[in-house]
């Protein structure tokens, strides 16, 4: 099937600040390319990590078989459970230098951090000013992802207790993240600007 089975899905995708037990990362993904005002959906679904290779490194394995046009515009949405590692992050930033005219998106239920290494951040960060767009998932986006990628059989998507507030937690936490880049970006435009 296409589509993940409802428990696989609010299983991995629950947003819990500590989600102990949760190893595997799911990727929902819409591939669509644009024409002028219109975009063509190309292909939709979901993958998950596989023995030794991180989700986000399949999905870019996938794409790649593509042989995508650099000329042409393309948008790719991700849904992912948990954010990329570092490493992947730097194979995305890559990824998207080859396609200056693909835009990623890219919603994450949860952050993950490697205990043994604090370069998420840094990777996060990377990613980001490679022009990825990075949130957290909400509300509506687990309702969109409910209604496009499980198999629901027409049952409507009931939040957890807890959803809203933790959505609001690790945005919280990704804009900290972010922040520095921005400062980064703001301080050396006013270097220009005066002259130094």
């Amino acid at each position: 099937s296409i589509l993940m089975q409802r428990r696989l899905f609010l299983y991995n995708f629950r947003n819990l600040r500590k989600a102990k037990g949760r190893r595997e990362t799911y990727l929902c993904y819409v591939v669509k390319r644009r024409d002028s005002a219109t975009s063509c959906s190309l292909d939709f679904g979901y993958l998950r990590n596989q023995m030794g290779c991180h989700v986000e490194v399949l999905f870019l394995r996938y794409i790649a078989a593509w042989d995508l046009d650099p000329g042409r515009c393309y948008r790719i949405t991700w849904f992912t459970s948990w954010s990329p590692c570092y490493d992947c992050a730097q194979h995305i930033a890559s990824f998207l230098r080859s396609y200056p005219k693909l835009t990623l998106r890219i919603f994450m239920a949860r952050l993950y951090f490697c205990e043994d290494r604090k370069a998420e951040p840094e990777g996060l960060r990377r990613l980001h000013k490679a022009g990825a767009q990075i949130a957290i998932m909400t509300f509506k986006d687990y309702f969109y992802c409910w209604n496009t990628f499980v198999e629901n059989r027409e049952q409507a998507f009931k939040g957890w207790e807890g959803l809203h507030e933790n959505s609001v937690h690790l945005a919280r936490k990704l804009r900290r993240i972010l922040l520095p880049l921005y400062e980064v970006d703001d301080l050396r435009d006013a270097f220009k600007i005066l002259g130094l």
